[in-house]
C-alpha cells in the first residue's frame, strides 16, 4: 500500500489539517544551524512504503516505535529513554485494538499534544479535510448557553439552505432521536454521513416542530468566506482557513473583488491554520522579499523559506488576529509584520511553532507527531508565546458575550446574518481605521487617532436596542463564515 507522509501546521483546536512534508536542504549535512536559501520550499512525499500484505498489530506498534525514534524532533522525548517503549508491550498486543491503545499510551509520554495517533475513521477526515471533502447537508451549528443546538447558518446552495432551513432553528431530533443534552460533536456526526443518504432533521422554530427531510451531499470549503469594499474604500477579506488546496486561487480571486480599494484588511481571528503551501504562496502575493519562515529539526539544521519578490497586491495592508489565529496564521502575520509589510490589530496570537508530520498506515490508522519547530520571518520562536499585534485592541468577556467580537459570531444567538459592515466589530472598527491611516501615511497627510472607548460606548448603546428578528429575512443566499470561537466549528 502507498504510504502517505505529510505535514501538518494546526492549532490544538484544529488537528485535520495537512500538508506537504517540509523538505529542507542545507549547506552541509548535519551542519548546525546552516541555512538554505531559496525561493521556494521543496515539498515532496518522502516516506517509504509500507508491505502491501496486512499488517500485524505487533507491526503496527514497532512501526510507529520507529518513526519516533528516527523522526521526532526533540531527541530527549521528553526527557525519557525512548528505547523503554521499544518491547514494552510485546507480550500484551494480541489485536489490532491492542496496538491502537499501546500507541496512544507510548505516544502520551512525550508530553507533546500534537504527536498523537489516529484510527481509521480520524485519518479519513484529515484526508477528507485537505481534499476539502465535506459530505452533510449543509449546515454550520453552535450550542447556546442553554445547551441548545442551533443553526447558525445554512451553506448557500446547500441541501439544508435549498429545503428552506434558517439561521436560529434549533435541532430537536434526528432520525427521530432527541437530541437535548448531547454533545455537539456527537450532533454533527449523526447528521454528517455518505453523499445521496438521507437524514431527516426535525427543528424548532417560533414554537413549531419542522421536519426537514434531506440527502446528503459534498458541501464545498471555502477558504475566504467574505470580499467586499467596507465604507472609506476599505478592502476586507476573511481567510478562514488555510486548509483548503485552493485557498491560494481564493485569495486571489478575493483580491481582484477588493482591487478597487486604497486598502486591505486581511482577517485571520479564529483561523487555526493548515496548509504551510498557501501560507508561503499567500505571503509572496503581498513580499516584495525577505524571509517568510524557517524550519529547525531535531539536529538543529535550520533551513529558510525566502519571497519570491513578485508581489500582486502592494497597497497598505492591515491583519487582524487574536488568539485563535494559529499556525499557518501566525506564519503568514509574521512574515507581513516582520518584513514591514503589514500592521498587526486585535490581540496575541495563539502560539504554535510546532510543525507536524502525518503518516498513513497500511491499517487506514495514522499518526501526527511533531518533526521541526518553525520560526518566524525575524528568527523568533513563538510557541507558546504568540505574536503580538502592533495596535492591541482588547475584548473583555463581558463584551464578548454582549456581540462586540467578531462580526460573524453572535454569543446571543440572536443576530443572525451579520456583515462586517454593521459597526459592531470594534476590532474591525480599529483595523479599518488603521488601514485609512496607512493610506494617510502613504500620502504624507496626519493620521486621525481610533476613539476606542468613545466607540465602544457607542457600540453597547446601540446593542442595547431591541434586536430585530432576523432569521426569517433570507436564506442565508450570501457567503457565510462559521463560529470558531467559543469552541470548536460543527460542519456539516
Amino acid at each position: 500500500m502507498k504510504s502517505i507522509f505529510r505535514t501538518l501546521f494546526g492549532a490544538a483546536t484544529a488537528v485535520s489539517l495537512l500538508l506537504p512534508l517540509v523538505v529542507q536542504e542545507v549547506e552541509a549535512k548535519g551542519t548546525t544551524n546552516a541555512v538554505a536559501l531559496r525561493n521556494e520550499m521543496t515539498h515532496q512525499l518522502i516516506a517509504q512504503a509500507l508491505p502491501s500484505s496486512a499488517v500485524s498489530p505487533i507491526y503496527l506498534y514497532h512501526r510507529c516505535w520507529n518513526i519516533i525514534n528516527q523522526q521526532y524532533f526533540d531527541k530527549t522525548y521528553g526527557g525519557q529513554d525512548w528505547s523503554r517503549w521499544e518491547h514494552h508491550y510485546d507480550t500484551k498486543i494480541k489485536n489490532k485494538d491492542d496496538a491502537y491503545k499501546a500507541i496512544e499510551s507510548m505516544l502520551a509520554s512525550l508530553g507533546d499534544p500534537y504527536t498523537r495517533f489516529l484510527n481509521p475513521e480520524a485519518f479519513a477526515d484529515e484526508t477528507n479535510s485537505i481534499k476539502a471533502h465535506l459530505f452533510g447537508v449543509g449546515i454550520q451549528l453552535g450550542m447556546s448557553d442553554l445547551k441548545k443546538i442551533v443553526v447558525i447558518a445554512p451553506i448557500a446552495g446547500s441541501p439544508a439552505s435549498n429545503a428552506g432551513v434558517l439561521p436560529g432553528d434549533e435541532i430537536l431530533e434526528v432520525e427521530g432521536e432527541l437530541v437535548a443534552g448531547q454533545p455537539l460533536d456527537s450532533v454533527v456526526k449523526k447528521i454528517r454521513g455518505p453523499i445521496n443518504t438521507k437524514v431527516t432533521l426535525t427543528m424548532l422554530r417560533d414554537g413549531k416542530r419542522l421536519p426537514f427531510p434531506l440527502t446528503r451531499a459534498e458541501i464545498p470549503i471555502k477558504a475566504v468566506t467574505k470580499a467586499v469594499i467596507l465604507p472609506g474604500n476599505v478592502g476586507y477579506i476573511r481567510l478562514d482557513s488555510f486548509i483548503s488546496a485552493k485557498a491560494t486561487e481564493e485569495l486571489k480571486e478575493a483580491l481582484s473583488k477588493v482591487e478597487g480599494a486604497d486598502s486591505l484588511v486581511l482577517d485571520l481571528r479564529n483561523n487555526p491554520g493548515g496548509l504551510l503551501d498557501n501560507a508561503v504562496q499567500i505571503a509572496n502575493l503581498f513580499l516584495k522579499g525577505g524571509v517568510i519562515v524557517s524550519t529547525v529539526d531535531g539536529n538543529e539544521n535550520r533551513a529558510s523559506t525566502i519571497s519570491r519578490g513578485q508581489p500582486t497586491f502592494e497597497k497598505p495592508i492591515v491583519m487582524l488576529i487574536n488568539g485563535s489565529s494559529a499556525s499557518a496564521s501566525e506564519i503568514l502575520a509574521g512574515a507581513l509584520k516582520e518584513n514591514d509589510r503589514s500592521v498587526l490589530v486585535g490581540t496575541k496570537s495563539f502560539g504554535k511553532g510546532l510543525v507536524q508530520a502525518i503518516q498513513k498506515l497500511d491499517d487506514g490508522s495514522g499518526m501526527n507527531y511533531s518533526i521541526a519547530k518553525y520560526l518566524t520571518a525575524g528568527g523568533n520562536y513563538i510557541h507558546k508565546k504568540g505574536i503580538s499585534p502592533t495596535i492591541e485592541v482588547k475584548l473583555s468577556d463581558d463584551e464578548y458575550k454582549k456581540g462586540l467580537g467578531p462580526w460573524w459570531i453572535d454569543p446571543t444567538f440572536k443576530r443572525f446574518n451579520r456583515e462586517p459592515n454593521d459597526g459592531f466589530d470594534i476590532q474591525l472598527l480599529a483595523a479599518v481605521a488603521e488601514a485609512k491611516n496607512e493610506v494617510r501615511k502613504a500620502k504624507g497627510q496626519a493620521v486621525e487617532p481610533f476613539k476606542d472607548e468613545e466607540v465602544r460606548k457607542q457600540i453597547l448603546a446601540k446593542l442595547s436596542k431591541p434586536v430585530i428578528d432576523t432569521k426569517k429575512a433570507a436564506q442565508a443566499s450570501t457567503e457565510t463564515a462559521q463560529p470558531k470561537a467559543p469552541g470548536i466549528p460543527a460542519r456539516n
